[in-house]
């Protein structure tokens, strides 16, 4: 099953929202992932680079994606990522697979 976390920054005038009028936006954004298939496992307020926190999962990628793009085209925030996560089964697996590649790097 795909995971994803979501790290957002609101732009000023979403920020100047939410203190006027203050928000938990995990309704919101359970309701939107619930549009492609996802379910919202947890969401957080942070500081720093970002505001926001959330862990999706359920979503295909090219439906994780169209969240992503519709979210930013919206203007409210100064910044959205989307991070593919694996489980540590999957990182495993694909140190594994590393492992067979047989990369050899520039000037090797």
């Amino acid at each position: 099953m795909a995971s994803y976390m979501i790290q957002c920054s609101y732009g000023p005038a979403a920020i100047a929202g939410l203190i006027k009028k203050p928000t938990d936006r995990s309704d919101a954004v359970k309701a939107l992932v619930g549009q492609i298939g996802g379910k919202l496992v947890g969401s957080w307020m942070s500081f720093g680079e970002y505001d926001a926190v959330f862990i999706v999962e359920g979503a295909a990628a090219v439906d994780a994606a169209a969240v992503s793009m519709a979210v930013t085209a919206s203007g409210a925030f100064r910044a959205f990522k989307t991070t593919p996560l694996l489980s540590m089964a999957e990182g495993v697996e694909a140190m594994r697979k590393a492992a067979t590649i047989g990369y050899a790097p520039p000037g090797a």
